[in-house]
């Protein structure tokens, strides 16, 4: 009797992954064991430092310094978490810090330079507003998920252990802080620490509306050993995570399931502005397009080499023209 092979996957506990987690959606060929369990950075770091699992989500901007130092990993294109992040820079509200180039010859406090919320923040700050980054001064909380070599006219310092981001924000040591989250003197209401855009939402609204793009924070990364002995695992993991993505669609246009009293609201509003399927998976013009900007972008920040193109970062997924279930006849 013929059996699949054993495949580890680590990802966030999505909705759109839930099929593939609770076994409604089985890959072709393979045994799925699925851990949601691991927060993102340790997922990010253990599995890029250590190779613990076979595939998993993980850092774009992690990804692309990895592939740039020759690591043995791949990708196919399944971006499980996307998310605007205009919302995400804070300032200290007695700093004087009222727009984006007030931020210029400031100390800004990340969680770690490399993050890929970090990644966009830098490079929409440097396209869209002229804040360049090499004219800030950047403290970042942990190591980063892959080491790299900062370029030397790139001011970055790793803090103490004893040392807290948001903590020094909020006490004045720190000018503003750039996060992948949402920290806790805003949690708290903290008077001592604001968003530097009040109404984020417009803001990221207007530049989705300028530019099409919604930020594309992980990829799926693949040990090139899984890839090199089962060369059709790449293809048969795409579909089936499309399978899942669309049943959770399916299950989510139900508003009786979500707790929030204007949510089909919501839903139509977020349509209307980014379309059918804001979730695409696939290397589709608007994709392709994010993932040049973050190549340009590690490349611009001193974490790539060089910057790569979209083909060479990410498997071939296609089953040929025209060889989709609604061609069969």
């Amino acid at each position: 009797m013929a059996k699949n092979i054993p495949i580890t996957l680590a990802c966030g506990d999505y909705e759109i992954v839930r099929a593939l987690k609770e076994g409604a959606v089985e890959p072709d060929g393979i045994d799925l064991t699925v851990l949601t369990k691991i927060d993102s950075n340790s997922r990010h770091w253990r599995f890029l430092r250590n190779g613990e699992f076979d595939v998993a989500e993980c850092s774009c901007s992690s990804y692309l310094v990895a592939r740039d130092q020759g690591q043995p990993f791949d990708a196919i294109p399944v971006f499980l978490h996307r998310r605007f992040r205009h919302g995400f820079i804070y300032v200290n509200t007695s700093k004087g810090i009222l727009e984006p180039k007030d931020l210029i010859g400031r100390k800004i406090g990340v969680k770690q330079y490399q993050s890929s919320a970090l990644l966009w923040l830098r490079g929409i700050l440097e396209d869209d507003y002229g804040v360049p980054h090499r004219s800030l001064e950047w403290f970042s909380d942990v190591d980063e998920s892959i080491a790299f070599e900062p370029p030397p006219d790139l001011k970055l310092t790793r803090l103490p252990d004893d040392k807290s981001v948001e903590v020094m924000l909020a006490e004045g040591e720190l000018d503003a802080v750039m996060h992948p989250d949402i920290i806790e003197p805003i949690l708290k209401g903290d008077p001592r620490v604001a968003r530097l855009f009040p109404d984020y939402k417009a803001e990221e609204q207007a530049f989705y509306k300028r530019t099409g793009v919604f930020p594309i924070m992980h990829v799926m990364g693949m040990r090139r050993e899984i890839v090199e002995k089962y060369p059709w695992a790449p293809v048969n993991l795409y579909q089936a995570f499309n399978e899942a993505k669309s049943i959770a669609m399916k299950r989510m246009v139900n508003p009786r399931i979500v707790p929030l009293a204007w949510y089909m609201e919501q839903w139509e509003e977020e349509r209307a502005l980014l379309g059918l399927d804001p979730w695409e998976y696939g290397l589709g013009p608007r994709n392709r397009d994010q993932f040049e900007r973050l190549a340009r972008y590690s490349f611009e920040q001193g974490m790539s080499r060089k910057a790569m193109s979209v083909d060479e970062l990410f498997l071939g997924v296609s089953q040929g023209a025209k060889r989709e279930a609604k061609f069969r006849v």
